[in-house]
């Protein structure tokens, strides 16, 4: 039982950051796309649903169980993205999913090494939002964290895997090669996830 609310609560994040993007491609300005799609991770972060780009950061602080949560938190993600994407392509809103197939093509089209390294910076970015709301004191930095990660990754052009799942479900653009970014982009977001949390391991270790 414990593990089907885990699960949902995974699809419910994924159905979260799927409003954010469904936002974001509902704005003309970019930048007030950025703003708004935080209201995704504001919403995960406050009602505690499970995010993987938010989850993967703390894999080498726990026990080795903890990587298949996070598998399945990715899964979940996806479910709940994908609810989302080919939801919206069935409402009278269907338009926006025009400017959801020219961002993932944009993606399609860059190499993997490219790709990659967005991914990277993108979660570093995440684990300082995510981390942030857990804990900095002030609960003005705690959203504060949340609103300039977000807004900086977006306005950055950084690959979010699970923003990406609802982009690539919102377009139908899924294929074998959409497989593999994704996957290279889960990968890069792993990456940066881990980065803070390992030197902060190395700095505690420096200092004992």
């Amino acid at each position: 039982m414990k593990k089907l609310a885990s699960f949902l609560h995974s699809v419910l994040g994924g159905v979260c950051i799927g409003i954010g993007g469904t936002v974001f491609l509902s704005c003309e300005n970019k930048v007030t796309g950025a703003v708004f799609f935080c209201l995704g991770l504001f919403a995960i972060c406050t009602f505690g649903f499970n995010l993987f780009t938010g989850k993967v950061g703390y894999i080498f602080e726990q026990p080795p169980a903890y990587t298949g949560f996070v598998l399945s938190v990715w899964l979940g993600n996806l479910v709940g993205t994908g609810l989302v994407g080919y939801g919206i392509r069935a409402t009278r809103i269907a338009g926006i999913t025009e400017k959801a197939a020219g961002l993932c093509q944009a993606k399609l089209d860059d190499h993997l090494i490219s790709i990659f390294i967005l991914s990277v910076l993108c979660n570093i970015l995440m684990f300082i939002a995510v981390d942030g709301f857990k804990n900095n004191p002030h609960e003005v930095g705690k959203y504060i964290g949340i609103f300039m990660g977000v807004i900086v990754f977006i306005l950055c052009g950084f690959e979010h895997c699970v923003a990406n799942m609802f982009y690539f479900s919102a377009a139908n653009l899924w294929s074998g090669k959409a497989v593999l970014y994704m996957l290279v982009m889960t990968l890069g977001n792993t990456c940066g996830g881990v980065i803070i949390p390992l030197c902060r391991q190395l700095k505690k270790r420096a200092e004992a």
